[in-house]
């Protein structure tokens, strides 16, 4: 049986009830460590603790919306009682708005995609920053998008929305410096995912790895021994670099 990696770690993780945020979940459990889930879907979440016992995994499951500010507020205070500590805390949870002219957006759908894809994401460092400077070797992960890095047309909501979150991440890192906490951005790459569907209707999902294919930077970047900061890591790089090894 293989060392297992996050052994005893604490995590949390967003979005964790489908996709690349049930991925993260498994991976973690998997690795040993105990998962936080958080997302709106209690059958999703029931599912996947079902999955993590299989595992023999533990998790404890938090359906919530992450636009409920008071909820996310609400969410500290248990875990400080419970477990002292948070780990690693991994923002995956996102939606892609809408693909438009960057002068049609309906203002209500750039204001849901940036409340969900960045102030969301804002309100959880605010809550649990105690918690993640309390753990010797805090770990925080923000799921980006490769759309950050180039100009593409009608992605103006979620671009604009993943270049706001990375600019905050690299913020927290810095201020994080000299702390046991590390920050960090990571880029799944094309992935077999209802989301990515939903952008590329005419696509072969088949052609894209699935997210458990790509687990391993994700893994790595939250491991204690892990020290980067700052960075913007490529998880399916991470992963054809594993497949070779292997």
């Amino acid at each position: 049986m293989s060392l297992r990696r996050l052994e005893g770690r604490v995590t949390l993780i967003t979005g964790a009830s489908r996709g690349i945020g049930r991925a993260i979940a498994r991976a973690y459990a998997a690795e040993g460590a105990h998962v936080i889930a958080i997302a709106r879907d209690t059958a999703g979440l029931e599912s996947l603790d079902d999955e993590i016992n299989g595992l023999g995994g533990s998790a404890t499951l938090v359906p919530m919306d992450l636009t409920e500010w008071a909820a996310i507020d609400g969410l500290a205070a248990p875990l400080l009682e419970r477990y002292g500590r948070l780990d690693a805390l991994v923002g995956n949870a996102a939606m892609l708005g809408q693909l438009s002219p960057m002068g049609h957006f309906p203002p209500d759908v750039w204001e849901k995609t940036f409340k969900l894809n960045v102030h969301a994401n804002w309100r959880l460092i605010r809550a649990l920053d105690p918690l993640l400077r309390a753990s010797d070797a805090g770990r925080v992960l923000f799921v980006t998008s490769g759309i950050t890095r180039m100009a593409v047309p009608f992605w103006g909501v979620y671009g604009a929305s993943k270049a706001a979150l990375e600019k905050l991440a690299e913020t927290y890192a810095a201020e994080m410096k000299q702390t046991s906490v590390r920050v960090n951005v990571i880029n799944p790459g094309p992935t077999r995912t209802d989301m990515r569907a939903g952008a590329f209707p005419g696509e072969d999902p088949m052609t894209l790895p699935a997210p458990d294919e790509i687990m391993e930077g994700f893994v790595q970047a939250v491991m204690p021994q892990f020290d980067g900061n700052g960075l913007w890591i490529a998880a399916d790089e991470i992963a054809k670099a594993a497949r070779t090894v292997n």
